[in-house]
């Protein structure tokens, strides 16, 4: 898969979304570089993009992590890597999403790979009540972001361990939901390129049907598999 480059041309006339999202995609951003973000890094460079990585903590904690990447890594702070990935992932504890910078945004393809833990992040009134998601939260907060629900359903050991070429039997897919068609068909093709099928899901509100509590939610399934499962939801 190394050398093939995502297809992200922006509308014409959207100076924003041609800043963000280049017509030839080589890097991805990292807000959080936990065990999903962590994991995405590193099947990210196994796919020959680049990444920048991030975290709360200061980019001298990521050293351990960008040297087992190698040159195509770097660590960063969170609004260098907003600014230099063509796409952003956010993989944060939702009860965090507010700390994302919005300026260097602009524009861009945002992928949230959020789920909602009462546990963790504390009662949100809104989630309880089901008027909104996780990533719509999100995207009330980039306003002038594509954001993307996506890599929310599946555990980092099987994220770095279970992708496959297109086209092999059975193939893993995940799922992913948006408001942007073209955003959508970025993080498709990128989510294809990582080794996975893609699902559709339908819009943001429709991230819920693979929140946690779901059927999606989880185990492994192949795309008619997660069809059914998010039909179901």
């Amino acid at each position: 898969m190394p050398g093939r480059h995502l297809d992200a041309r922006a509308p014409a006339g959207n100076t924003a979304a041609r800043r963000g999202v280049a017509a030839v995609m080589t890097t991805i951003g990292l807000i959080g570089a936990g065990h999903i973000g962590g994991t995405l890094a590193r099947i990210a460079v196994a796919a020959g993009l680049e990444v920048v990585v991030s975290n709360s903590r200061g980019p001298q904690t990521l050293v351990d992590l960008v040297t087992e990447l190698g040159d195509a890594a770097r660590a960063g702070t969170t609004q260098e890597a907003a600014a230099e990935g063509d796409v952003v992932v956010v993989s944060i504890p939702l009860h965090a999403y507010q700390e994302v910078p919005v300026e260097p945004l602009a524009g861009k393809v945002v992928i949230d790979t959020n789920n909602y833990y009462p546990q963790r992040d504390g009662q949100i009134d809104e989630l309880d009540a089901g008027t909104t998601t996780s990533s719509e939260l999100l995207q009330a907060h980039l306003p002038t972001s594509r954001v993307v629900k996506a890599f929310n359903h599946i555990r980092s050991d099987d994220l770095g361990s279970q992708g496959a070429p297109a086209g092999t039997e059975g193939r893993r897919a995940l799922a992913i939901a948006g408001d942007d068609a073209e955003a959508k068909a970025v993080v498709a093709t990128l989510v294809d390129r990582l080794g996975f099928d893609v699902v559709d899901a339908g819009s943001l509100a429709d991230g819920r049907r693979y929140a946690v509590g779901t059927p999606a939610y989880g185990p492994r399934m192949d795309r008619p598999e997660l069809e059914t499962a998010l039909a179901g939801a």
